[in-house]
């Protein structure tokens, strides 16, 4: 964590108005202002709609009645993939297609929503661009990749499950564990990718496996309908809050006997926001985010969640 002596708004500031101290998370996206009877957090947004939080206290009950996932670099590895596609849009967008992120652009381009990670991208590389104009090559990419995968000739491992999913699953499906997957992902990128885990995985259905599969919605694009989805994904927490209290029917006040694994720091800060026990799962960019604080608990493998429930 980041030790700072004013919110980045403006709002606090570090021996005003009670304010004891403020924090930020290694990639400055959530901040966290300490109070004497409570903490609260600021979450940034690129796109102009910031937002403030209460901090609730976390823990976790045995047994665990509920295990809320991610996908992207949780339950599949596929970051690698949706980077490259992220590179390919501003590629198209500087009209380079020699372009490459730099190592320094992962933490950003990665476990937020479609728009956070093209804003990101115009600021750094091509600030006469638009993010309108980053998404409709986003989607152009993504659609042409999409439909190649499906067709059997995509990029080689573009999805390909995390070792020790499928027994980790069915563990908890023989301890009769709830189960959701929750994704910042929008529908059209997240479910060809569910599909083809479970079909690699050989375990059916993911709609009749999972208890409930939360995503961003779908696109807004000009002749189709959208939903909300890119200004409400992790690191907010809507999408954990969503998947527990109406996928799942889990009271917020039954929420120490729910956990969620992430591998992101968007991520475990969406878990830590909605108010349940973020545990922090290696391989994405926790550690690199500087959120690693905010998990109560990490792992490298799914076995050694098992002891937690």
């Amino acid at each position: 964590m980041v030790p700072l002596q004013r919110c980045s708004d403006g709002q606090f500031v570090v021996g005003k108005d009670g304010v004891q101290s403020i924090v930020a998370t290694g990639d400055r996206k959530v901040e966290f202002i300490a109070f004497d009877d409570r903490t609260i957090a600021y979450v940034k947004s690129a796109l102009g709609y910031p937002a403030y939080y209460p901090i609730h206290s976390v823990r976790i009950d045995a047994p665990v009645r509920a295990v809320l996932m991610d996908l992207d670099g949780t339950s599949v590895h596929s970051e690698a993939f949706w980077i490259w596609i992220i590179q390919l849009s501003v590629a198209s967008l500087t009209d380079n297609p020699n372009f490459e992120l730099e190592e320094a652009d992962l933490p950003h381009v990665s476990g937020h929503s479609v728009s956070e990670h093209l804003q990101y991208c115009i600021n750094k590389y091509c600030p006469n661009r638009t993010v309108e104009q980053a998404r409709t090559f986003y989607f152009q990419h993504t659609d042409r990749e999409m439909q190649a995968i499906l067709d059997g000739h995509g990029r080689t491992g573009a999805f390909t499950p995390t070792p020790g999913l499928k027994d980790f699953l069915l563990e908890l499906k023989g301890r009769n564990i709830k189960i959701a997957l929750v994704t910042s992902g929008l529908y059209q990128k997240a479910w060809p990718e569910i599909v083809s885990a479970f079909q690699a995985l050989g375990l059916g259905d993911p709609k009749e496996f999972y208890d409930a599969i939360v995503t961003a919605g779908f696109a807004i694009r000009n002749g189709e309908v959208g939903t909300l989805g890119e200004l409400s994904p992790k690191p907010h927490p809507w999408l954990y809050a969503e998947a527990a209290r109406v996928g799942l029917g889990i009271d917020f006040t039954q929420r120490h006997y729910v956990i969620g694994i992430e591998d992101s720091g968007a991520g475990v800060c969406s878990i830590r926001l909605a108010g349940f026990a973020p545990i922090g799962f290696a391989g994405g960019n926790i550690n690199k985010s500087g959120t690693r604080a905010l998990c109560t608990h990490f792992a490298d493998r799914f076995d050694q969640i098992l002891s937690l429930l």
